[in-house]
């Protein structure tokens, strides 16, 4: 079965920086496009970060600019560096498999997420 574990959350001053790690296990990442996804309180999931599996990236237009995706198949890992915080990025931040990806096949189990809180 396919664990996510994210880490490297925490609570920051806005303007400051993060970065996010996840750590997949029971499966390859390297043929998978990926994504990092939040959840703010009473607030739907949303994708912030896309990643091809050629390590092609895209945003959503909040963030563009400020995050960057990365990914290290050789350690099944992905990452989110997270630039010039605002408040309103507060939120639990996952991973998962992208799911506007042709090869999506459905999310993995999602993992514990990690909180992500930014202070005005």
């Amino acid at each position: 079965q396919v664990q996510l574990v994210e880490s490297g959350g925490g609570l920051v001053s806005a303007g400051g920086s993060l970065r996010l790690s996840c750590v997949v296990s029971g499966e390859f990442i390297s043929g998978n496009y990926m994504a990092w996804y939040r959840q703010a309180p009473g607030k739907q999931r949303e994708s912030v970060a896309r990643i091809s599996s050629d390590s092609t990236s895209t945003y959503a237009d909040s963030v563009k600019g400020r995050f960057t995706i990365s990914r290290d198949n050789a350690k099944n890992r992905l990452f989110l560096q997270m630039n010039s915080l605002k408040p309103e990025d507060t939120a639990v931040y996952y991973c998962n498999k992208d799911n506007l990806s042709v090869n999506w096949g459905g999310y993995w189990r999602w993992g514990q997420g990690t909180q992500v809180t930014v202070s005005s």
